[in-house]
């Protein structure tokens, strides 16, 4: 069985392309019903493991497999189930075996390998990830250890390093960004499309600059009148968003939506009732929500989020320190792991020896109860069942000595008789 993780993130791919390759929510139990079956009409064994991971910042496919090649079945399936051509998705994959495996889920899930280095949101990601694939059927004893070691590693982080301490998240980049455009937020009007955990974030941050006017555009208006409520501020639903957007002058939008939300008609229309007073906006989803030819408009300034992380990277050398500590704490961990996979890799044979000692002993015990049965003395009956034990246990490696020769032979020579030493 082999681990593997194959993927791609906002250090190899655009987002254009990484929203291509993105799995909504509704999709990921299904996909990864879909990915078992893919690598078990390979090897028709039906053992496969399968976990899909999926944010506006990576898609990656975590396996354990027992195919020839399971690195290429997977980024093959990736390509398969989305339609994509897969000549021109291949460079922009990594394809980890095993030990690489292990080490970039464990970086992974502490933020290591995060665009807003030291988030925390990825934790909560992941194991959402996980819930998703244990309810398909897609855990197994290695994906399932993994990832609870993943858990605890970056556990271990957060609490003995400062990883996260000088992080800037994306949510302030976003306010950062809009003070570009206006001095003053607390003279404009702030709208917010989706109620997720990234939306209340960014709520969070410009509530924090007393805004004008905050409001949240949710498909469901119930959800969107509760978080509005936290803010003091109001929602609308999305449908109503064509007629409402020229209200605002801040937009901020995540939704998991498949399809943009807001078009460039929709922002031409806004921007001519607003007299071409500036739109910033900021779109955080993958699959993007607001269509990128919205960024051509002269009075709308559109960021995603691969733009709003080349602000974050600021004050890396802060982090340094911190990310070497990470590093190190990962690594002592990672072989531990590896350790423990290379004692899983002998169960099989420990398993295999246990059934054919136990073989050997019942047909030596079947043999001393008749001896007994015909009246033969106790002692007589004894010492033949512990010769025919070890006359039994002995004969496979007598025999594996004798037939062995040269270099094979030597080691033999010097691993049998540790084996067989007896305790005194």
């Amino acid at each position: 069985m082999q681990l593997l993780a194959v993927g791609l993130n906002h250090t190899t791919a655009p987002v254009s392309l990484r929203e291509q390759l993105a799995f909504a929510p509704d999709q990921l139990g299904q996909a990864v019903v879909a990915a078992r079956s893919w690598f078990e009409r390979i090897d028709h064994r039906g053992s496969d493991e399968a976990a899909i991971l999926s944010t506006c910042n990576r898609t990656e496919l975590y396996a354990a497999s027992t195919v020839p090649d399971p690195l290429d079945a997977g980024a093959h399936f990736l390509a398969d189930f989305h339609k994509l051509n897969y000549a021109e998705l291949r460079p922009h994959l990594y394809m980890l075996p095993q030990h690489d495996a292990v080490r970039h889920t464990f970086r992974v899930a502490s933020g290591l390998d995060s665009m807003v280095l030291g988030e925390t949101q990825i934790l909560g990601q992941i194991k959402d990830a996980i819930r998703t694939a244990d309810e398909a059927g897609g855990l197994g004893t290695y994906l399932h250890q993994l990832f609870q070691r993943s858990f605890s590693v970056a556990k271990e982080v957060r609490s003995t390093t400062e990883i996260g301490a000088h992080s800037v998240s994306m949510a302030a980049a976003a306010v950062r960004l809009s003070q570009r455009i206006f001095d003053k937020i607390a003279e404009q009007n702030v709208l917010f499309i989706g109620a997720g955990e990234m939306i209340e974030l960014c709520a969070t941050h410009f509530a924090a600059q007393n805004p004008k006017s905050i409001t949240i555009a949710n498909r469901t208006l119930e959800r969107g009148e509760l978080l509005a409520h936290r803010y003091g501020g109001r929602a609308i639903r999305l449908a109503d968003l064509q007629d409402k957007l020229h209200q605002y002058d801040i937009v901020i939008s995540c939704t998991a939506s498949s399809l943009p939300l807001i078009g460039l008609g929709m922002v031409e229309r806004a921007i001519k009732a607003r007299r071409h007073k500036p739109m910033f906006m900021v779109d955080l989803a993958v699959p993007r929500d607001i269509e990128p030819e919205v960024a051509r408009l002269n009075d709308a300034f559109l960021y995603t989020v691969d733009d709003l992380g080349k602000v974050v990277q600021t004050g890396l050398e802060n982090r340094q320190a911190a990310v070497a500590q990470a590093e190190a704490i990962i690594e002592t961990r990672v072989q531990s792991f590896m350790h423990w996979i290379d004692d899983r890799a002998v169960v099989p044979v420990i398993q295999s020896l246990q059934e054919n000692g136990e073989a050997l002993r019942l047909l030596e015990l079947e043999r001393a109860r008749k001896m007994l049965a015909r009246g033969e003395d106790i002692d007589t009956v004894l010492e033949a069942l512990s010769k025919g034990l070890t006359a039994k246990f002995m004969h496979g490696p007598q025999q594996a000595l004798r037939h062995a020769h040269g270099d094979e032979r030597a080691q033999l020579a010097e691993i049998l008789p540790q084996m067989f030493r007896g305790r005194r």
